[in-house]
């Protein structure tokens, strides 16, 4: 028999080591580009497997090689060492998490794998995509959050990404992730008292799921930002330390300083905050900078747009009283690819008033459209205001909740294209209700803002050019 080269040794007992070279057979097409955030994430996940961590979070970036050190690598490299361990992997979608085990498989079918763990072979009463097991009794399982595990259980549960991006600032998804964790996930350790969890994620809420275990305590925590924003010293394995300096990057050779800032400048920071900073916004506010709205002097009078456009954009209530939702409609000029608000109407009005201001303000705008919310009493308007001809309705289906609607419009706004006049009668309750968004009292006005960038975004397609009334 040949005795053991140095190398089979060092991906046996080092999850870096193996890491790189389970990367070479997952990956197809790419070079490996170590680095030592790799580095502290496998030294992270040794001491969950040599039994020193318990309860394990990991926060960093989208792209950084995450999901192959957690779910791909860390369940082959512990099947390789105890073929009995039952393992339990979940993500925010079953078609990711059934990505994820089918690369595990394909490392485990490897031949250098097979020579390096002669002991585990696939095999046993299960063989499908979302679960295999070892002819010791081991198995991974994959399943999405919210799925079934009535019955089953694990040595060592990982939950990647058990949030969308898109989804996470819905309360109502939030929340369900958390009661999900809380009431069935929990609960499925085989050993309470040995047995481990570990969460990798990118941060995307102070009530994300990371925020939700961190109230909880007893987490050790690797929190890795995209930027620095401190000095930290980051152990690395085999009794070494990173010490990472205040504004360095994590990895300049995949995202330099210049990418990760034009990241910002397209999402917004708002979402850069959360997603690469690891540093969601708190409650209270602060989605919104009055800094990013430009601001506009003289106000054109009506009917002197030229080749401009004009569109109003309607959130309604459909009852009038002081409990209710005000009517807002907000009135924009679109020109050379910025957005110029230049009206705001705000009311609380039942639906025959409220049909009576909307052709009063068409008259008054003559809009090339109005843009009213399909749902509610928006439905019945867009029928009625079609059918009388009066209006050119169009009906718009809102996607989300309003908070999602509005952060889809951050980067937008923060890039300087959505202008606000010097001086309007209206602009201080705009201008609070703005600050104040997503935890203010009212959102009517914001609502009927986001509406319209969101259809001028996907129907008018507007270039990025920013000009003045006075060009």
């Amino acid at each position: 028999m040949t005795p053991p080269t140095l190398l089979d040794h060092l991906l046996r007992e080092d999850l870096g080591f193996f890491l790189q070279k389970a990367f070479g057979t997952v990956v197809q097409g790419d070079t490996f580009a170590s680095n030592w955030h790799l580095d502290a994430i496998t030294h992270h996940l040794e001491g969950v497997m040599a039994g020193r961590i318990r309860r394990l979070i990991i926060n960093v970036p989208p792209r950084s090689a995450k999901s192959l050190c957690a779910s791909v690598a860390f369940p082959a490299w512990m099947l390789g060492r105890d073929p009995t361990r039952r393992i339990i992997c979940v993500s925010y979608a079953q078609d990711l998490a059934v990505k994820l085990s089918n690369q595990t498989r394909m490392l485990m079918r490897a031949p250098w794998y097979e020579r390096l763990f002669p002991g585990t072979r696939l095999g046993g009463a299960k063989n499908t995509e979302s679960e295999f097991e070892t002819t010791r009794g081991g198995s991974r399982m994959a399943t999405s959050v919210g799925g079934v595990l009535t019955g089953r259980g694990g040595h060592i549960i990982i939950l990647d990404d058990p949030i969308k991006p898109t989804d996470a600032l819905s309360e109502a998804v939030r929340s369900a992730t958390n009661d999900w964790y809380d009431l069935s996930l929990l609960s499925r350790l085989d050993d309470k008292t040995t047995g481990a969890i570990i969460l990798v994620m990118q941060r995307l809420h102070v009530d994300d799921l990371t925020g939700h275990l961190l109230e909880q305590g007893g987490w050790t925590v690797l929190n890795l930002p995209a930027i620095a924003e401190a000095d930290q010293f980051i152990p690395i394995g085999q009794g070494r330390v990173h010490h990472r300096r205040r504004g360095e990057v994590l990895h300049p050779e995949r995202e330099p300083l210049a990418v990760l800032e034009e990241q910002r400048r397209t999402m917004g920071s708002f979402n850069f905050a959360a997603q690469y900073q690891q540093e969601p916004v708190p409650p209270g506010g602060n989605m919104f900078d009055l800094a990013w709205f430009p601001r506009f002097g003289a106000m054109p009078a009506p009917g002197s747009y030229g080749d401009d456009q004009v569109f109003q954009s309607w959130d309604t209530a459909s009852k009038a009283g002081e409990l209710n939702d005000y009517s807002v409609c907000t009135t924009w000029l679109v020109r050379g690819g910025a957005y110029y608000l230049l009206d705001v109407f705000r009311d609380r009005l039942g639906y025959p008033d409220l049909r009576r201001k909307i052709i009063e303000m068409n008259a008054r705008w003559r809009p090339n459209g109005v843009l009213i919310e399909d749902k509610a009493s928006g439905e019945h308007l867009v029928q009625d205001l079609r059918y009388s001809g009066e209006v050119f309705a169009i009906a718009v289906q809102p996607q989300g909740d309003k908070i999602v609607r509005a952060s889809s419009q951050a980067a937008s706004i923060e890039g300087g294209r959505v202008l606000l006049p010097e001086q309007a009668a209206w602009l201080g309750e705009f201008e609070k209700e703005v600050l104040a968004f997503p935890h203010g009292r009212h959102d009517d006005q914001v609502d009927s803002m986001s509406q319209f960038l969101i259809w001028a975004r996907d129907d008018l397609d507007a270039g990025p050019r920013i000009r003045s009334f006075d060009d």
